[in-house]
């Protein structure tokens, strides 16, 4: 009796008979969740990243098993802090592993949301040679059938689409890896996550989607930090393209204030994402390596905020409210 009930809640929160799902969900490894329901979220972070080439990538580089014992405290210090929400932001070929995700969600009860995509940065080392060749079109028809069909036979959909791009103008490919994230948003209405950095490339990126009919606000420019002049994160920011604010650590919380503090006084705090870019279990290292927690933002960049002014609506908005509106499954178009 409970599987069957199961069944049909699962079938009325996806729109039932009609294929549809139902507005304000987001999409996580153990399937959609109402985004009313998502709590504390860290947007960026990671759980297992393999830095050896995409061709010579394998599961069998770790044992699973050891990687969950290695994540697994780490998670749960942050769902005691209140953290309800987590976005793992490792991509196909540098250590995307589902099945790990769904056991960590399983064992904490936390919503995690892992994603579809190619990581292009460091001159293309995590993309495989057979995927250098690819279109657009195809690139897009991979990561759509991922979302149509589950990731790897697993049935787990992505909750985003997570791409990668270098510092400075975009390259032949990378532009293709923007074109197939474009395509691939309209046809799921997934966030479009890019690794970008400085402003050069984000600005031809949103130009990208514009050119295909997609609007600024279903671009996450990860990194945005890498870009010094605060005005043309704001102008980015104006565009409706998320800003998010992903290297939090212990030594640098000020100027994450200082970025923060400029955003708020330009009346965009609303735009405004913040996370660690933390972690990880590393396959190349003995043990994993050190893997650095998700805490800074609890123990030290909240109260430190408070102390400059932000208040608890501000504060609530930065990792509650925004990352819904971010992270929500829907097609946003250019508005003409």
């Amino acid at each position: 009796m409970k599987t069957i009930i199961k069944f049909f809640l699962i079938l009325l929160l996806m729109g039932g008979c009609t294929g549809k799902m139902q507005e304000n969900y987001i999409m996580t490894v153990k399937g959609p969740v109402e985004a009313n329901k998502t709590g504390i979220w860290l947007i960026h972070e990671h759980i297992l990243v393999d830095f050896i080439d995409a061709d010579s990538i394998t599961p069998g580089r770790y044992n699973r098993s050891e990687v969950i014992n290695k994540a697994l405290p780490f998670l749960r210090s942050v769902k005691e802090l209140g953290c309800k929400t987590f976005v793992e932001c490792t991509p196909q070929y540098l250590g995307r592993d589902i099945e790990i995700l769904r056991a960590l969600s399983d064992s904490t009860g936390m919503n995690i949301l892992a994603n579809t995509g190619f990581y292009g940065a460091n001159n293309n080392r995590y993309i495989p040679s057979s995927v250098m060749s690819l279109s657009p079109e195809q690139m897009a028809e991979i990561w759509t059938g991922e979302w149509e069909k589950g990731i790897g036979g697993t049935g787990i959909k992505p909750g985003f689409i997570k791409i990668s791009v270098d510092p400075g103008p975009l390259s032949d490919f990378h532009s293709k890896l923007v074109k197939a994230a474009a395509m691939t948003h309209l046809k799921t209405g997934l966030i479009i996550a890019s690794h970008t950095g400085p402003a050069v490339p984000a600005f031809q990126e949103i130009g990208i989607l514009k050119e295909y009919g997609v609007d600024p606000s279903a671009l996450i420019w990860v990194h945005a930090s890498g870009e010094k002049d605060y005005s043309k994160i704001a102008e980015a920011a104006k565009q409706g393209t998320w800003i998010s604010i992903d290297n939090l650590n212990d030594n640098n919380v000020q100027e994450v204030i200082d970025i923060l503090q400029y955003l708020k006084e330009a009346g965009l705090l609303g735009k405004v994402l913040v996370s660690h870019d933390a972690g990880y279990y590393d396959p190349s290292k003995e043990d994993g390596g050190s893997f650095r927690p998700f805490t800074t933002l609890f123990e030290k960049l909240i109260p430190e905020l408070k102390l400059k002014g932000f208040s608890d609506s501000e504060i609530k908005q930065l990792i509650e409210k925004n990352p819904v509106e971010a992270f929500v499954v829907k097609i946003r178009k250019v508005k003409h």
